[in-house]
């Protein structure tokens, strides 16, 4: 795991800012531009504290910080092949690095190294454009072409690892992490008021462009290509998790899918999952695993080799906030250490400042600060870990895609008379049913945007002072929706997670909250052999009634006791709800909706409605005001400048 960086100048000059041009390259280690890629790779010591090192030329110049995990003694990058007219920099693991190595040996290729890295250059040699096709792990890499004077970078399947990319006066800047493409000197940082926006409904940065205007994120399953004498991008999607459901064989006994049939499938599931692990155990470091006390990191402590394991808790007492005793009462039936954390209250808040640096946007998803803690407890005794992430989107996990299930015989009932319903619940105080009269009204695309949906459109410009040409929730998503047209309810939801907020909020969080601490995370269950067993998988596999991934439910329960197996989801859950009404949660929040920057972006009487709990419609409120709360400390941390204005626009 590494952090990289880098920048192509423009070879003619621009006349569009002459004032802000940067000078010719030049090269070697006293030149200009290796400073400022050296300021930059700085800012990515956290991923590589290891070792790093540069390559410049004359046309382009890389940087590299490096966390050693896969052939230690000889794998530093920037890495260049034989002829030296191609130069790679790299962040991730190929698990199948071993047979590519083969395989491009027996093409002629000439390897200097043993590890992973330098398939992807003697690779793209040979497959060109192509070579994701031909990966199988995590990865966000870059490889600058000497002769052609092109650059080409790609990201993986899901989204593992991370890639951000500028134009900045002609220049192609790009980094692991936007605090390093902010380090570039040529850049002008501004707020994205549209990503604002957006972030009031998803709680995430989920726009292609980020909070930083002109920075930009290169999408999951995508690659780009940028050639430095026409100063051209070009951005190629290579992969989409398209779900392709079995139809279900039905019995003469009723069954969704035939008894004979299923157990194939939980075979196939099972074998997939258990190599996934062991392939994810591969490096030259001691390999431990995060676990809750829920089944998706229960299976993978159960199946992983390595014989330590990490978990944290809010409390002393077993709680849904606690998930320390179940955790450790499971490590030792499975024979393995455990090492728990207790966060206090205190501890909580001290570390949302640092929690939101690292994530380099806001981010309203408080489960982040358990995984800073979580994060930091493994770096003391491991480098890498093993972590559940993606098991919910690939096996319909989520208790909310039981929902057209529990939706089915309501919706049969004409829609003019179920609006009715709704319009009258609106109005009704909250009580049992009412969510489910006005959710019943509504077709999937109008009430699903993902696992969280905050302020509604209507909400967040009430809200905001000055609301942007941003699209509705609903149309942002409405592409999406289409291309899965064919499939049930459920599968489009969990498709629309795929999408987004499996990238956007889950991995989003994993990468940097690890990276903070120097610590990799792998994630097994976010493989292309297992999505491939997965994908297919009939919509009664995945929701049975109100019972959620039914059966990787089976496939744990070959492995695990049964009430881990068949136990909901945890996943570090915070307290939120004490956080935030304790004297000390009152006080952080007072100091931030009184700051400069809630007057400039918020409506201070919209900001007094929702802290009383009175407005902002019904609903979520804890998060909605966290998620306020969030951008708020992100923005004093990132814009300073602005900490000491009087918060006029």
């Amino acid at each position: 795991m590494c952090g990289i960086c880098g920048f192509i100048e423009q070879t003619k000059t621009s006349l569009a800012n002459p004032a802000k041009e940067m000078p010719p390259l030049v090269s070697g280690p006293d030149s200009t531009q290796n400073k400022i890629l050296e300021h930059m790779m700085a800012t990515l010591v956290h991923r590589g504290p290891d070792q790093g090192k540069t390559w410049t030329s004359e046309h382009a110049a890389l940087g590299f910080r490096r966390l050693s995990i896969i052939d230690i003694e000889s794998g530093m990058q920037p890495l260049t092949n034989e002829a030296g007219d191609k130069v790679l920099v790299f962040n991730g693991e190929i698990y199948n690095y071993q047979e590519l190595r083969q395989e491009l040996l027996d093409a002629g290729h000439r390897f200097s190294t043993q590890g992973d890295s330098e398939v992807l250059i003697h690779g793209y040699e040979e497959w060109g454009e192509h070579l994701p096709d031909h990966l199988r792990g995590m990865f966000a890499f870059a490889i600058w072409d000497e002769t052609s004077r092109q650059i080409y970078a790609a990201r993986d399947f899901f989204g593992i690892k991370p890639f951000y990319y500028a134009l900045i006066n002609g220049t192609f800047v790009f980094a692991s992490e936007i605090k390093s493409i902010l380090a570039y000197p040529g850049y002008e940082k501004r707020l994205n008021q549209e990503a604002l926006e957006q972030y009031l409904s998803f709680q995430y940065s989920v726009l292609d462009e980020t909070f930083f205007q002109g920075i930009y994120q290169l999408r999951p399953g995508h690659f780009l290509k940028f050639r430095q004498d026409t100063v051209v991008l070009e951005l190629r999607r290579y992969f989409t998790p398209t779900l392709t459901p079995e139809a279900p064989l039905s019995t003469d006994k009723g069954s969704d899918v035939n008894p004979l049939r299923r157990e194939a499938l939980r075979k196939q599931l099972d074998s997939a999952i258990q190599e996934s692990v062991q392939t994810h155990m591969i490096a030259d470091v001691e390999v431990g695993t995060f676990l809750s006390g829920g089944v998706d990191s229960s299976l993978i402590a159960a199946e992983f080799t390595g014989d330590k394991s990490f978990t944290v808790g809010f409390g002393s007492d077993p709680s849904r906030y606690n998930e320390i005793p179940l955790a450790k009462e499971l490590s030792e039936d499975l024979g393995l250490t455990h090492n728990g954390k207790r966060i206090s209250e205190r501890e909580f808040w001290e570390a949302v400042p640092e929690v939101l640096y690292y994530m380099d946007e806001p981010f309203g998803d408080p489960s982040a600060v358990a995984l800073y803690f979580v994060s930091r407890e493994a770096a003391r005794k491991v480098r890498v870990v093993v972590s559940g992430e993606g098991s919910d989107e690939f096996f319909g996990g989520y208790r909310i895609y039981c929902e057209p299930n529990a939706l089915h015989g309501y919706q049969k009932l004409p829609l003019n008379l179920r609006k009715a319903l709704a319009s009258l619940a609106s109005h009704l105080p909250n009580m049992k049913g009412r969510s489910f009269l006005i959710r019943g009204s509504k077709t999937v695309e109008e009430r699903y945007i993902g696992n969280v949906n905050l302020f509604t459109e209507k909400e967040r410009k009430h809200l905001l002072k000055v609301c942007t040409r941003a699209l509705s929730p609903q149309k942002l998503l409405e592409e999406d929706y289409r291309d899965s047209k064919h499939l049930n309810d459920a599968s489009r939801m969990q498709y629309i997670d795929l999408l987004h907020w499996l990238p956007g909020d889950i991995l989003r969080k994993a990468d940097r909250m690890s990276m903070a601490h120097s610590l990799e995370v792998r994630v097994p269950y976010l493989d292309r052999k297992v999505f491939e067993a997965a994908r297919s998988l009939p919509p009664g596999c995945k929701q049975k009634g109100q019972i959620s991934k039914e059966l990787f439910r089976q496939v744990a329960l070959r492995h695990l006791p049964w009430d881990t197996s068949q136990r909901k989801k945890l996943g570090f859950p915070v307290p939120l709800g004490a956080f935030l009404g304790s004297a000390i949660g009152k006080e952080k929040l007072k100091e931030a909706f009184s700051s400069p920057a809630a007057k400039k972006y918020f409506n201070q009487d919209a900001l007094e409605e929702l802290l009383a709990g009175k407005g902002c419609g019904r609903g979520w409120t804890n998060y909605k005001i966290w998620t306020i709360y969030a951008f708020l400390t992100w923005y004093k941390i990132y814009f300073p400048e602005d900490s000491l204005a009087d918060g006029s626009l």
